[in-house]
């Protein structure tokens, strides 16, 4: 049996630690450790997006991402984006245009979009379709995540006419 590392990094803006097996995937990791039933493995191959998280900024497929290379950094989920009370503007758009059927792809999708919207706060249809190609939805929600990211850029960009930068509009409830 491997000898298990500690590996120590700030997950949704707390700091934590974890012994890990060096094997062991970061979605494996966040479910055992934190119990972050969010964050889902489907295919294992980080083809779906299911298990979208992003590390210092970045979204990568925790099913392919080792949990030793999170060592110093920073983890986000989708439970970091807001709070029960407070959603974040793309968790709220989800809601209010139905971006979703049965949730299983629902974070990743959440998470890709609000990268998305960091990068361009108010892309097009296709845009939206190439950057979240990457996350399948297995319901064919397509035409609601579409609206839901659309509705998103419309808040990020009142937030940001009330003072607000995108990022930290959308880093709000962080």
């Amino acid at each position: 049996m491997a000898e298990l590392q500690t590996i120590r990094f700030r997950l949704n803006g707390r700091p934590v630690e974890l012994a890990v097996q060096p094997y062991e995937t970061l979605v494996e990791a966040l479910r055992r450790g934190f119990q972050m039933y969010s964050v889902r493995e489907s295919c294992g191959q980080g083809l779906c997006g299911c298990c979208t998280v992003n590390v210092d900024g970045r979204a990568v497929s925790g099913c392919l991402y080792l949990a030793v290379l999170v060592d110093g950094c920073d983890v986000q989920t989708v439970e970091g984006l807001g709070t029960l009370n407070q959603l974040s503007p793309v968790q709220e758009a989800f809601v209010e245009c139905e971006g979703f059927q049965c949730g299983f792809c629902t974070p990743g999708m959440i998470m890709m979009a609000t990268q998305l919207l960091q990068e361009n706060p108010d892309p097009t249809d296709e845009e939206i379709k190439h950057y979240m190609s990457g996350n399948l939805c297995r319901c064919a929600a397509y035409p609601e995540i579409i609206a839901a990211v659309h509705r998103a850029a419309e808040k990020l960009r009142a937030q940001t006419a009330a003072g607000n930068t995108p990022a930290t509009a959308i880093m709000a409830q962080r």
